[in-house]
C-alpha cells in the first residue's frame, strides 16, 4: 500500500534539520503551531484570521495559532501549545504529536520596532475537534495542501508602508489573503515537499 500524503510529510520532516537563529537568546521569542490533518487522504492546514485590532501589527492577517513567549514558558514548544489553546480552544496533547519543525524566522523591523524570532512547530491532528476562538481570532479555517502546492495559485499583492508600495507574492484562498510571515513558513514547508519557491515580484 502506497504511503499517504501525510505519511510522506512526516517522512520528509523526520530527516529535516531546520535552521536556528544564533542571536535568539538576545531577542524576544515567539512560536506558532502549524497543524496538519488528513481527511480522505487529503491533507489540510489549519490557519486563523486575526481579529481587527488597533495596535496589532498583524491585525486582520492570515496566520497560524501562536504568540509571544512568557516567562513561564520553558521553550518554544510550550508557547505553541499554550497559544493554540488560548486562541482557538484546541488543547494539543499526547494524541496530537509534533512531527517536526521549520526554520526560525525573524519579524521584519518595519512591522515591529524590535525584531522577534518565531519558531514554527508542526503538529498532526487525527481527531475531530471544535474550535472556540478568543477575542484575538476572527476565524478558524482549513486550507487544502493541494491548493498551496499548486503554485499557479500564487498571486501578486501590493503592500503599502509609509506611502511606499511594495509588490509581494500571496495566496488568495476563498477571499482571504495569505502573505508575509505565514507565506515564508509555507514557502519553506512546500519546498521540502518538492514544490518550487513562489516568484518574487
Amino acid at each position: 500500500m502506497s504511503e499517504t500524503q501525510l505519511q510522506h510529510v512526516e517522512r520528509v520532516l523526520l530527516h529535516y534539520k531546520p535552521r536556528k537563529k544564533l542571536i535568539r537568546p538576545f531577542l524576544k521569542r515567539s512560536a506558532v503551531a502549524i497543524i496538519l490533518q488528513e481527511v480522505q487522504r487529503e491533507v489540510r492546514i489549519l490557519m486563523i484570521k486575526r481579529a481587527e485590532r488597533d495596535g496589532d501589527p498583524w491585525s486582520g492577517h492570515m496566520a497560524f495559532p501562536g504568540g509571544r513567549m512568557d516567562s513561564d514558558d520553558r521553550h518554544g514548544f510550550d508557547v505553541a501549545v499554550r497559544e493554540t489553546e488560548e486562541e482557538i480552544g484546541l488543547t494539543l496533547g499526547e494524541a496530537d504529536p509534533c512531527i517536526g519543525r521549520l526554520s526560525e524566522i525573524m519579524t521584519h523591523p518595519q512591522i515591529i520596532r524590535r525584531p522577534m524570532v518565531v519558531s514554527p512547530y508542526i503538529f498532526r491532528l487525527d481527531r475531530d475537534v471544535e474550535f472556540n476562538p478568543n477575542y484575538e481570532v476572527a476565524e478558524v479555517l482549513w486550507v487544502p495542501l493541494e491548493f498551496l502546492l499548486n503554485r499557479s495559485n500564487v498571486e501578486k499583492m501590493v503592500w503599502e508602508r509609509k506611502g511606499v508600495e511594495i509588490p509581494l507574492p500571496c495566496y488568495r484562498y476563498e477571499g482571504r489573503q495569505i502573505w508575509g510571515l505565514s507565506l515564508m513558513m509555507l514557502d519553506e514547508f512546500l519546498g521540502l515537499l518538492g514544490s518550487r519557491r513562489p516568484a518574487r515580484w
